[in-house]
């Protein structure tokens, strides 16, 4: 295909990719008050009783409800977008990375989904009540809801790209750049590099909350080193002769 007609097929991915949010904004918005519920709760937890939340602009609280829309929204549609990327780069695979097309969707969505609910269940209630804790009876906590949904988003998409660690180091190992062995044998550094992005990662600055974020983190790392034994590159040679195949199949 020339560059024009692989802007246009990106162009006609992209088009679809946005009508499906669209579609889905629409249904969120349409539980805004549940969904409002659902991501204040690990804070509203943590806050002490009667106390509130504040905006600080007129038009504050719509916007909110609508971002809390549109998050949702890729959220919910966030397995029509991998397949339509998918779509978009699958003509430059070989016939067998081309049948991953259910497994890449499928693992990515619940690897995704899996570090997002491990955000808000586990590691952020947890950090919230230590910020909460320094309340007293002279310093009322006084949260604006935009730095709250800020802070709180953030987060929850950092945790559930971290979980994406096994689908990436799939893909570099069909690469060519890592393998089980180079995997197992940086082992320590590896863990070094997770306990560091934890620190970075988590809201709070307690070890307990870091150690709760570098756990999962570590499982993923050694499920992802046999995961990439799954993963061998094709021989060069295997991979010309299965592109002579598909060139003939192709042009008989």
């Amino acid at each position: 295909m020339s560059l024009t007609s692989h802007l246009e097929e990106l162009k006609t991915r992209l088009i679809r990719i946005l009508i499906a949010i669209g579609i889905g904004f629409g249904v969120c918005y349409l539980f805004k008050d549940w969904s409002f519920r659902v991501i204040t709760k690990p804070l509203v937890d943590a806050m002490p009783a009667h106390s509130t939340m504040i905006f600080t602009g007129l038009p504050e609280a719509f916007f909110i409800h609508m971002k809390i829309a549109f998050f949702a929204s890729l959220f919910l549609t966030a397995p029509y977008t991998l397949f339509e990327l998918w779509r978009f780069i699958s003509p430059g695979l070989y016939r067998e990375e081309k049948r991953m097309v259910v497994p890449f969707v499928f693992f990515s969505t619940i690897l995704f989904g899996s570090g997002v609910l491990f955000g808000y269940f586990v590691a952020l209630p947890p950090a919230f009540s230590f910020f909460v804790s320094f309340s007293t009876d002279f310093l009322k906590p006084m949260i604006s809801f935009r730095e709250y949904l800020s802070l709180t988003l953030k987060f929850l998409l950092a945790f559930g790209l971290c979980f994406e660690m096994p689908v990436f180091m799939f893909f570099l190992a069909k690469m060519g750049v890592v393998n089980a062995k180079l995997l197992s044998k940086q082992r320590r550094y590896a863990i070094l590099i997770i306990f560091i992005a934890a620190a970075i990662l988590t809201p709070s600055p307690d070890a307990i909350s870091q150690i709760i974020m570098a756990i999962p983190l570590m499982l993923l790392y050694e499920v992802s080193i046999i995961v990439v034994k799954f993963a061998k590159r094709k021989p060069a040679q295997e991979e010309t002769e299965s592109t002579t195949e598909e060139t003939k199949e192709t042009n008989p």
